[in-house]
């Protein structure tokens, strides 16, 4: 006797349809600077650039596990940061601007490289490069860590200037919207000249610590809102 094999039918739960999966990931960006902002609160100011070896070894060797934690949810940052870049990209080649979501997509990933560069850095640093006393290596890396999060201005510039350009072409923001989005742009690469020795206009002053993120941050909320907004168009891309 041969007994037949079950019949798979295709489930009807809302959570594989396509849809779904595009709400998901038009969300991202969201997620993204939420989970950006826990893991800054987490991991606490990083020593200016010229610190004491006591003050470094105080902040990378006594908050280490502090440091470790903040380290998982900046990796979850970056990684919902590049899915938003995706719905991004998907978003401006459904409108016919997939010139500005390749944009998009290479802005992103360069980002992304740099700041898991960073998060690496200060999280070897903790780690275990902190306690072995070795000073001159602990104070070159926590600069270059500083120097690393001015180059991040010139990826986010674009990225910013990607989605600004992309969906005003695309007829998906409003004029205005589209003028704030060029503000940003030019504030986000002034952030990339910030070589002062000490001030707001140095790698660890205030125009590269709060100013250059938050533009993004903002920028990122507005476009996720846009995204949002958008029906889900009807494709089986995810």
């Amino acid at each position: 006797m041969s007994t037949s094999a079950p019949v798979m039918t295709p489930s009807t739960s809302v959570y594989v349809t396509p849809a779904f999966w595009e709400r998901l990931w038009r969300s991202s960006g969201i997620q993204s600077v939420g989970l950006f902002i826990i893991a800054y609160v987490i991991h606490g100011y990083q020593p200016q650039v010229g610190s004491s070896a006591d003050a470094l070894v105080a902040f990378y060797d006594g908050d280490r596990a502090r440091i470790l934690i903040a380290s998982i949810f900046s990796g979850l940052a970056v990684l919902n940061l590049l899915w938003f870049a995706a719905a991004l990209r998907t978003t401006l080649a459904d409108a016919g601007q997939d010139g500005w979501g390749a944009a998009a997509t290479a802005a992103s990933a360069t980002l992304g490289a740099l700041i898991l560069l960073q998060i690496a850095m200060g999280t070897a640093l903790a780690y275990s490069i902190a306690g072995s006393q070795d000073h001159t290596l602990l104070s070159g890396l926590n600069d270059f860590a500083w120097v690393l999060g001015v180059l991040t201005s010139f990826p986010r510039a674009m990225l910013i200037m990607s989605g600004a350009f992309g969906l005003w072409r695309a007829r998906l923001i409003s004029n205005a919207l589209f003028a704030a989005g060029v503000a940003a742009v030019v504030l986000g690469l002034l952030g990339g000249t910030t070589w002062l020795g000490h001030g707001i206009w140095a790698p660890d002053g205030a125009y590269s610590r709060f100013v250059s993120p938050i533009l993004l941050l903002l920028w990122v909320l507005v476009v996720s809102r846009v995204l949002l907004s958008r029906a889900p168009a009807t494709r089986a891309g995810w």
